[in-house]
């Protein structure tokens, strides 16, 4: 979807500015030629150049190459569906249910290991989040060491789950900055247009005129790229970075929920309602996955 948002972009401002020109096409093409072709490579260098450098200067190496990999999410905006949200609603149901039969002491060799644990290996994509394991096994480990308070594992919860929100929205944050200097930037670009004009002000009014057109095309590029192009983007990343936090929330929810005394099918039913209805499951349907898990050992 976000690819065919990209073409309706291109798409609507082609054809409107034949409309605009009222499929002149002499005006369109001469137009283009005269002043938009010449003036792109050094209004594009200073747009683009600038802002590149400026993003850059405002991030990290790490905070760099970390947003260069965000952009996955022009091709899957969220980071999780619904399968990946039935693994971890069952390894949740499979924990609770080991703890309620057997102990939080039966847990130790999972949460030791959980690469070689049998219960954490029936779900596959769980177990291939490395983050998700370890923010779940540190959990398991303080309760199994005695601390089963859920008021103070929520505090403590609620401040990591801020840091991961803080580093997944970086991302869209630098982008959107990027964005929001782009039409400044295009400004920029024209006054240097502008006083590349003035030089040639004794030069009679069509060549006049191309120097001034040629120069507001790096307006019209930077509010263009800006709005357009950059900030959806920056939007887009930012609505992954949210459903990459809604997973550790759901989490949360889970574990409190066990902690505060409820069975191991209502712990994760707090969990599951917590999720967004596209990648949320239905009762029934997570219902029918927990009962057929086998038995945790």
């Amino acid at each position: 979807m976000k690819f065919i948002g990209i073409f309706l972009v291109l798409f609507s401002t082609i054809v409107g500015f034949m409309l605009a020109a009222h499929f002149n096409m002499e005006l369109i093409f001469g137009v283009m030629e005269s002043m938009v072709i010449p003036a792109l490579p050094g209004e594009m260098l200073i747009i683009l150049g600038i802002a590149v450098s400026a993003f850059i200067i405002a991030n990290t190496p790490a905070q760099v190459k970390f947003t260069l990999t965000y952009f996955k999410a022009l091709k899957q905006p969220t980071a999780y569906d619904k399968d990946d949200y039935l693994q971890m609603l069952g390894l949740l149901y499979s924990i609770f249910k080991l703890a309620r039969t057997k102990g939080w002491l039966a847990l130790e060799q999972h949460i030791e290991s959980p690469k070689d644990s049998a219960l954490f290996n029936q779900f596959p994509k769980f177990s291939k989040n490395r983050e998700a394991v370890l923010f779940l096994c540190d959990y398991l480990r303080i309760i199994s060491l005695g601390n089963e308070n859920p008021h103070e594992l929520e505090a403590l919860m609620d401040e990591e789950i801020e840091t991961i929100e803080h580093h997944h929205s970086q991302p869209g944050h630098s982008i959107q900055s990027v964005a929001d200097s782009l039409p400044a930037l295009g400004i920029v670009a024209a006054v240097l247009g502008i006083i590349k004009t003035m030089a040639s002000i004794a030069e009679p009014p069509e060549v006049l005129g191309k120097l001034i057109g040629a120069a507001l095309t790096g307006t019209f590029l930077g509010v263009w790229l800006g709005y357009a192009f950059v900030g959806p983007i920056g939007s887009a990343m930012l609505a992954r970075a949210e459903s990459e936090v809604m997973y550790y929330k759901s989490i949360k929810v889970g574990i409190l929920a066990y902690l505060q005394g409820s069975a191991p099918q209502v712990s994760i039913e707090f969990a599951r309602k917590l999720l967004s209805h596209d990648v949320q499951p239905e009762f029934l349907e997570l219902e029918d996955y927990v009962n057929q898990l086998p038995s945790s050992t």
